[in-house]
Protein backbone atom coordinates (compact mmCIF):
# COMPACT_ATOMS: atom_id res chain seq x y z
CA UNK A 1 0.00 0.00 0.00
CA UNK A 2 1.15 3.53 -0.75
CA UNK A 3 0.85 5.22 2.65
CA UNK A 4 0.80 8.60 0.92
CA UNK A 5 -2.65 7.74 -0.42
CA UNK A 6 -3.84 6.70 3.05
CA UNK A 7 -2.48 9.90 4.62
CA UNK A 8 -4.13 12.02 1.91
CA UNK A 9 -7.41 10.20 2.49
CA UNK A 10 -7.24 10.74 6.24
CA UNK A 11 -6.42 14.42 5.79
CA UNK A 12 -9.40 14.79 3.45
CA UNK A 13 -11.64 13.19 6.06
CA UNK A 14 -10.32 15.43 8.83
CA UNK A 15 -11.10 18.53 6.79
CA UNK A 16 -14.70 17.40 6.22
CA UNK A 17 -16.85 17.84 9.37
CA UNK A 18 -19.57 15.58 7.95
CA UNK A 19 -17.10 12.73 7.56
CA UNK A 20 -15.43 13.20 10.96
CA UNK A 21 -18.77 12.65 12.68
CA UNK A 22 -19.32 9.28 10.97
CA UNK A 23 -18.86 5.95 12.81
CA UNK A 24 -15.34 4.48 12.73
CA UNK A 25 -16.28 1.54 10.48
CA UNK A 26 -17.83 3.81 7.87
CA UNK A 27 -14.82 6.12 7.91
CA UNK A 28 -12.54 3.12 7.35
CA UNK A 29 -14.70 1.96 4.45
CA UNK A 30 -14.58 5.42 2.89
CA UNK A 31 -10.81 5.47 3.31
CA UNK A 32 -10.48 2.08 1.60
CA UNK A 33 -12.71 3.31 -1.25
CA UNK A 34 -10.60 6.46 -1.55
CA UNK A 35 -7.34 4.48 -1.74
CA UNK A 36 -8.80 2.08 -4.30
CA UNK A 37 -10.00 5.00 -6.47
CA UNK A 38 -6.61 6.72 -6.24
CA UNK A 39 -4.83 3.52 -7.26
CA UNK A 40 -7.22 3.08 -10.18
CA UNK A 41 -6.76 6.70 -11.32
CA UNK A 42 -2.98 6.42 -11.12
CA UNK A 43 -2.97 3.18 -13.09
CA UNK A 44 -5.20 4.68 -15.79
CA UNK A 45 -2.94 7.70 -16.11
CA UNK A 46 0.10 5.44 -16.44
CA UNK A 47 -1.63 3.38 -19.13
CA UNK A 48 -2.64 6.49 -21.10
CA UNK A 49 0.88 7.91 -20.86
CA UNK A 50 2.48 4.59 -21.90
CA UNK A 51 0.07 4.29 -24.86
CA UNK A 52 1.64 7.39 -26.44
CA UNK A 53 -1.60 8.30 -28.14
CA UNK A 54 -1.32 10.91 -30.88
CA UNK A 55 -4.34 12.65 -29.33
CA UNK A 56 -4.39 11.75 -25.61
CA UNK A 57 -7.33 14.13 -25.09
CA UNK A 58 -9.51 12.17 -27.54
CA UNK A 59 -12.62 10.51 -26.16
CA UNK A 60 -16.00 9.20 -27.28
CA UNK A 61 -17.73 12.48 -26.41
CA UNK A 62 -15.58 14.40 -28.87
CA UNK A 63 -16.58 12.39 -31.95
CA UNK A 64 -18.59 14.24 -34.58
CA UNK A 65 -21.20 12.01 -36.24
CA UNK A 66 -23.12 14.49 -38.40
CA UNK A 67 -22.44 14.31 -42.14
CA UNK A 68 -19.77 11.63 -41.72
CA UNK A 69 -21.85 8.50 -42.13
CA UNK A 70 -20.50 6.94 -38.93
CA UNK A 71 -22.58 4.18 -37.37
CA UNK A 72 -23.30 5.51 -33.89
CA UNK A 73 -24.63 2.16 -32.64
CA UNK A 74 -21.60 0.22 -33.85
CA UNK A 75 -19.15 2.70 -32.34
CA UNK A 76 -21.15 2.63 -29.11
CA UNK A 77 -20.60 -1.13 -28.97
CA UNK A 78 -16.90 -0.79 -29.78
CA UNK A 79 -16.43 1.75 -26.99
CA UNK A 80 -17.54 -0.98 -24.58
CA UNK A 81 -14.26 -2.72 -25.55
CA UNK A 82 -15.74 -6.19 -25.88
CA UNK A 83 -13.96 -6.56 -29.23
CA UNK A 84 -10.70 -6.66 -27.26
CA UNK A 85 -11.80 -9.54 -25.06
CA UNK A 86 -13.01 -11.28 -28.23
CA UNK A 87 -9.62 -10.59 -29.91
CA UNK A 88 -11.20 -8.75 -32.82
CA UNK A 89 -9.70 -5.88 -34.78
CA UNK A 90 -10.86 -2.60 -36.35
CA UNK A 91 -9.99 -0.94 -39.64
CA UNK A 92 -10.59 2.81 -39.91
CA UNK A 93 -10.47 3.84 -43.57
CA UNK A 94 -10.87 7.31 -45.00
CA UNK A 95 -9.19 10.27 -46.66
CA UNK A 96 -6.42 12.30 -45.06
CA UNK A 97 -7.87 14.52 -42.35
CA UNK A 98 -11.09 12.53 -42.01
CA UNK A 99 -10.57 11.85 -38.31
CA UNK A 100 -9.18 8.30 -38.41
CA UNK A 101 -6.40 8.97 -35.92
CA UNK A 102 -8.64 10.85 -33.48
CA UNK A 103 -11.19 8.03 -33.53
CA UNK A 104 -8.46 5.43 -33.05
CA UNK A 105 -7.04 7.38 -30.10
CA UNK A 106 -10.51 7.70 -28.56
CA UNK A 107 -10.91 3.94 -28.80
CA UNK A 108 -7.42 3.48 -27.40
CA UNK A 109 -8.09 5.80 -24.49
CA UNK A 110 -11.30 3.92 -23.70
CA UNK A 111 -9.27 0.71 -23.66
CA UNK A 112 -6.91 2.32 -21.13
CA UNK A 113 -9.92 3.31 -19.00
CA UNK A 114 -10.82 -0.39 -19.05
CA UNK A 115 -7.27 -1.12 -17.85
CA UNK A 116 -6.16 -2.62 -21.17
CA UNK A 117 -2.56 -2.02 -22.17
CA UNK A 118 -2.53 -0.05 -25.42
CA UNK A 119 0.14 1.24 -27.79
CA UNK A 120 -0.12 3.76 -30.63
CA UNK A 121 2.52 3.92 -33.33
CA UNK A 122 2.80 5.06 -36.94
CA UNK A 123 3.78 2.24 -39.27
CA UNK A 124 6.75 4.23 -40.68
CA UNK A 125 8.07 4.65 -37.12
CA UNK A 126 7.56 0.95 -36.40
CA UNK A 127 9.55 0.03 -39.51
CA UNK A 128 12.31 2.46 -38.54
CA UNK A 129 12.42 0.78 -35.14
CA UNK A 130 12.68 -2.59 -36.91
CA UNK A 131 15.51 -1.36 -39.16
CA UNK A 132 17.43 -0.15 -36.11
CA UNK A 133 16.81 -3.49 -34.38
CA UNK A 134 18.27 -5.29 -37.40
CA UNK A 135 21.70 -3.94 -36.46
CA UNK A 136 21.83 -5.84 -33.16
CA UNK A 137 21.69 -9.64 -32.72
CA UNK A 138 18.47 -10.81 -31.12
CA UNK A 139 16.88 -7.35 -31.11
CA UNK A 140 14.41 -8.24 -33.88
CA UNK A 141 12.93 -11.08 -31.84
CA UNK A 142 12.58 -8.80 -28.81
CA UNK A 143 10.77 -6.29 -31.01
CA UNK A 144 8.39 -8.98 -32.26
CA UNK A 145 7.77 -10.12 -28.69
CA UNK A 146 7.15 -6.55 -27.57
CA UNK A 147 4.58 -5.62 -30.21
CA UNK A 148 3.21 -9.11 -30.62
CA UNK A 149 1.75 -9.31 -27.11
CA UNK A 150 0.29 -5.80 -26.67
CA UNK A 151 -3.46 -6.36 -26.12
CA UNK A 152 -4.42 -3.35 -28.28
CA UNK A 153 -2.03 -2.01 -30.91
CA UNK A 154 -2.98 1.05 -32.96
CA UNK A 155 -1.14 1.14 -36.31
CA UNK A 156 -1.48 4.52 -38.00
CA UNK A 157 -0.59 5.28 -41.65
CA UNK A 158 -1.14 1.68 -42.75
CA UNK A 159 0.10 0.42 -45.16
CA UNK A 160 3.18 2.13 -46.58
CA UNK A 161 4.68 1.68 -50.01
CA UNK A 162 8.29 0.89 -50.92
CA UNK A 163 8.46 -1.77 -48.25
CA UNK A 164 11.53 -4.02 -48.26
CA UNK A 165 11.39 -7.80 -48.22
CA UNK A 166 12.75 -7.94 -44.68
CA UNK A 167 10.22 -5.34 -43.46
CA UNK A 168 7.40 -7.29 -45.09
CA UNK A 169 8.59 -10.46 -43.38
CA UNK A 170 8.64 -8.60 -40.04
CA UNK A 171 5.06 -7.40 -40.57
CA UNK A 172 3.99 -10.90 -41.61
CA UNK A 173 5.48 -12.40 -38.44
CA UNK A 174 3.97 -9.64 -36.30
CA UNK A 175 0.50 -10.06 -37.77
CA UNK A 176 0.85 -13.85 -37.50
CA UNK A 177 1.44 -13.48 -33.75
CA UNK A 178 -1.32 -10.94 -33.23
CA UNK A 179 -4.03 -12.49 -35.38
CA UNK A 180 -6.74 -14.15 -33.23
CA UNK A 181 -4.63 -13.47 -30.12
CA UNK A 182 -4.84 -9.69 -29.67
CA UNK A 183 -6.64 -6.68 -31.15
CA UNK A 184 -5.29 -4.20 -33.68
CA UNK A 185 -6.69 -0.91 -34.94
CA UNK A 186 -5.50 0.02 -38.44
CA UNK A 187 -5.76 3.61 -39.71
CA UNK A 188 -5.58 3.63 -43.49
CA UNK A 189 -6.42 5.68 -46.56
CA UNK A 190 -6.63 2.56 -48.70
CA UNK A 191 -9.35 0.05 -49.42
CA UNK A 192 -8.86 -3.70 -49.15
CA UNK A 193 -8.05 -4.12 -52.83
CA UNK A 194 -5.08 -1.74 -52.51
CA UNK A 195 -3.48 -3.37 -49.47
CA UNK A 196 -1.72 -6.22 -51.23
CA UNK A 197 -0.17 -3.89 -53.79
CA UNK A 198 0.91 -1.39 -51.12
CA UNK A 199 2.54 -4.24 -49.17
CA UNK A 200 4.57 -5.27 -52.19
CA UNK A 201 2.41 -8.16 -53.37
CA UNK A 202 3.29 -11.81 -52.94
CA UNK A 203 2.19 -14.55 -50.58
CA UNK A 204 3.07 -12.78 -47.35
CA UNK A 205 1.15 -9.63 -48.31
CA UNK A 206 -1.87 -11.76 -49.23
CA UNK A 207 -1.62 -13.61 -45.91
CA UNK A 208 -1.63 -10.35 -43.93
CA UNK A 209 -4.67 -9.07 -45.79
CA UNK A 210 -6.47 -12.39 -45.41
CA UNK A 211 -6.04 -12.31 -41.61
CA UNK A 212 -7.55 -8.86 -41.15
CA UNK A 213 -9.21 -7.20 -44.11
CA UNK A 214 -12.08 -9.68 -44.31
CA UNK A 215 -12.79 -10.26 -40.60
CA UNK A 216 -12.16 -6.94 -38.79
CA UNK A 217 -14.77 -4.26 -38.19
CA UNK A 218 -14.45 -1.99 -41.24
CA UNK A 219 -15.41 1.63 -40.54
CA UNK A 220 -15.25 4.33 -43.20
CA UNK A 221 -14.59 7.77 -41.74
CA UNK A 222 -15.71 9.54 -44.91
CA UNK A 223 -14.27 12.38 -46.95
CA UNK A 224 -15.08 15.30 -44.65
CA UNK A 225 -11.89 17.14 -43.64
CA UNK A 226 -12.08 17.28 -39.86
CA UNK A 227 -9.04 19.55 -39.55
CA UNK A 228 -10.74 22.15 -41.76
CA UNK A 229 -14.05 21.71 -39.92
CA UNK A 230 -12.45 22.15 -36.49
CA UNK A 231 -10.47 25.18 -37.69
CA UNK A 232 -13.68 26.86 -38.90
CA UNK A 233 -15.44 26.04 -35.62
CA UNK A 234 -12.73 27.82 -33.61
CA UNK A 235 -13.04 31.05 -35.59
Amino acid sequence: MNFGEAVAGLEAQQSDPATVSLPFDERIQRLVDYIYQEKYNNRIQRLIKAARLRFPQADSQGILYDRRGLDRNLLGELFQCQYISHRQSIILQGFTGSGKTYLACALGKQACLNQVKTQYIRLPDLLMEYDDASLLPGKQKKLLDKYGRIPLLILDEWPVSDISDSELYFLFELMERRSDATSTIFCTQYRKDDWIMRLGGGVQAEAIVDRYAHTAYWIETGSMNMREYCARSIR
